[in-house]
């Protein structure tokens, strides 16, 4: 049985950037190189809350990962993903900061502005004309017994819960963690990423998984260009 492929539209820092390097770190892989990245000093414990993001590198979903389509090829996918980005303006999010959403701990805008859902809302459809159907155990994973009615729906029909009005930008740097790990950790993190620099987004990136491998970036493509 060939083994799954599966790909992903997402944010990527620019390689090299400190956000780039404070996310790869937290998280010990790099999508970009392919490669494991040593823990920052003094933040003993990541590899054991940092399993599930690890394998999705850092980065903040914007067209959740998806299998292609019957007779949509690798290159139809970063063809339709190349021209969104070239006629995209850059969206300027602002600050970053250290929150915990539900149980995991993750960076998310300050004040998020209109723009960030509306590039998200894009990516989502530009790219869902060439994603496969979901498969039964896809649907069971997204366990639609707990979604609301308009998650349900959202699901069936654009193939994840979280999109257009239920979107929420975020780049997550933990696993799911016990209520009374959260706190001491998301301070632990806090401190460690201290204010960071603006963020503004210029770019999108295409990234696969073979089976259970790590995600890899293919492309990573600057709007405007």
């Amino acid at each position: 049985m060939p083994e799954t492929v599966r790909y992903a539209l997402y944010y990527t820092p620019e390689p090299g950037s400190p956000l780039a390097r404070f996310g790869n770190g937290i998280l010990g892989y790099d999508s970009h190189r392919g490669e494991a990245v040593p823990a920052p000093a003094g933040l003993d414990g990541l590899a054991a809350v940092t399993g599930a993001p690890r394998a999705y590198g850092f980065h903040a979903t914007l067209k959740a990962p998806m299998r292609l389509a019957a007779g949509v090829r690798e290159d139809d996918l970063v063809a339709a993903a190349a021209a969104l980005a070239a006629g995209h303006p850059p969206v300027a999010v602002g600050r970053l900061r250290v929150a915990t959403l539900g149980s995991f701990t993750a960076l998310v805008p300050e004040a998020p502005p209109p723009a960030l859902g509306l590039l998200a809302a894009e990516c989502v459809a530009c790219l869902d004309p060439l994603r496969a159907p979901l498969t039964p155990a896809e649907v069971a994973r997204r366990a639609p017994g707990r979604l609301t009615p308009r998650g349900r729906a959202l699901l069936a029909r654009w193939g994840h819960p979280h999109v257009f009005e239920a979107f929420r930008f975020h780049m997550t740097l933990t696993d799911s963690l016990p209520e009374a790990d959260r706190a001491p950790w998301r301070a632990r993190l806090d401190a460690a990423y201290g204010t960071g620099a603006p963020l503004t987004i210029d770019a999108v990136t295409v990234l696969r998984q073979d089976g259970a491998a790590p995600f890899r970036v293919l492309r990573r493509l600057p709007f405007g260009a």
